[in-house]
């Protein structure tokens, strides 16, 4: 880690000398401030430019207020933030340069699962701890393959399970199913079809779009063309937020009267554009999205509640994708303090046995388990007057 020390004049008069020795002694006292890099390979421009904002916004208030925590000593955290425009190929260069650089103890990635399978033949030569915020599981599994390599945020068969629970309480028996064309709406079409299965519920159609499609009312208005009484009850939309607030538009001009229920992925920012189309939407989702919903009896409740503030009084609204990030960087953070000896592997070495309550929920990583959120904490949501509420 490269240390920055306090800059000395080469020349003093004797006087100032005299002036000055008692400061320059309690400047020795303090010791020299050590800078640890956390590098962040981010979506900050192109489909997913919102989330990559949010999870930047978020690493910079955390790091924020861990280095005015004291918690690591002389040693300050500093972000160094490089955009991969969901570009994988872009992704492995600014990898190939945090790797190369010393001062890296830890690598943040953003949303982009192919951009994490793509570095993890460098990640793994060079050794750098790396915590994904990608949806897809193939970024820390299979572990045997993913030494280096962790997830924070929700899986898509916990998702699966949790919408299913929804539907059979809702008593929807036709479900259709819109899902992106990218490793994690594949992987969640095939989740969802086992839980729809399972619980004994029909699946009429699916139709997949790209990331980057901009409409997608003919792919709703393709699930919602079939005969009477074959029509879908529900429409379980799995895609990130932009393309849901569309599809719930595109439903509701297309004159659907069932239900809509959105993967996790729609998350995004609190307040929702599109109110009238998107209300009474239900999503699966963390309980920090709603926590000023949440009377706190917990420091782990309390500790989420100061953080929804906190975000919000700085940025001016909340996104429900930043508590992923800041626990990103309590991860990190924890093993930096466990830490005798603060090289990459030793980092890596307690990640591996990570156990906190985080912000997003309760996080429990094993040298089995590389993907930390625990299926507890997942709630119900309700769009509801232009923005997510508890559903309780």
């Amino acid at each position: 880690m490269r240390p920055i020390r306090s800059v000395t004049l080469s020349a003093l008069t004797a006087a100032a000398l005299v002036l000055t020795a008692s400061a320059c002694q309690s400047s020795e006292d303090a010791g020299d401030v050590e800078e640890i890099i956390i590098g962040a390979d981010l979506e900050l421009s192109g489909p997913t430019a919102a989330i990559g904002l949010a999870y930047r916004r978020a690493l910079e208030l955390k790091i924020s207020q861990v280095n005015d925590s004291g918690v690591l000593g002389n040693r300050k955290l500093k972000l160094d933030p490089k955009d991969n425009r969901s570009d994988s190929s872009l992704s492995l260069t600014n990898v190939g340069a945090f790797a190369n650089n010393p001062d890296v103890a830890a690598i943040i990635m953003g949303t982009c699962s192919a951009c994490v399978t793509e570095v993890l033949p460098t990640v793994d030569a060079r050794r750098v701890p790396t915590i994904a915020l990608a949806p897809a599981s193939n970024v820390a599994a299979p572990v045997d393959k993913r030494k280096w390599v962790f997830k924070i945020g929700p899986n898509a068969t916990d998702n699966a399970a949790a919408l299913t629970a929804e539907l059979v309480s809702a008593k929807r028996e036709r479900v259709a199913i819109l899902y992106t064309d990218d490793a994690y709406g594949n992987e969640g079409l095939e989740s969802l079809g086992d839980a729809l299965a399972s619980a004994g519920i029909a699946k009429t159609g699916e139709v997949k779009v790209k990331p980057t499609d901009t409409d997608v009312s003919q792919a709703v208005q393709s699930l919602l063309d079939k005969q009477p009484g074959q029509e879908p009850q529900a429409i379980v939309v799995w895609t990130f937020s932009e393309q849901a607030a569309l599809a719930a538009t595109s439903a509701k001009q297309a004159g659907f009267k069932g239900s809509l229920f959105f993967d996790g992925a729609a998350a995004g920012d609190l307040f929702l554009s599109g109110q009238a189309a998107t209300n009474g939407a239900t999503m699966v989702f963390t309980q920090t999205m709603v926590i000023d919903d949440v009377i706190a009896t917990t420091p782990a409740t309390a500790a989420r509640k100061q953080w929804f503030r906190d975000y919000t009084a700085r940025y001016g609204s909340y996104n429900g994708f930043s508590s992923f990030a800041a626990d990103a960087i309590q991860m990190v953070a924890n093993a930096l303090q466990q830490s005798t000896t603060q090289s990459r592997e030793s980092i890596r070495s307690i990640v591996e046995t990570s156990q906190f309550d985080g912000l997003s929920g309760p996080i429990r990583i094993t040298p089995d388990n590389h993907s930390g959120l625990m299926p507890q904490a997942l709630t119900v949501l309700v769009a509801r007057d232009g923005r997510w509420r508890l559903a309780s």
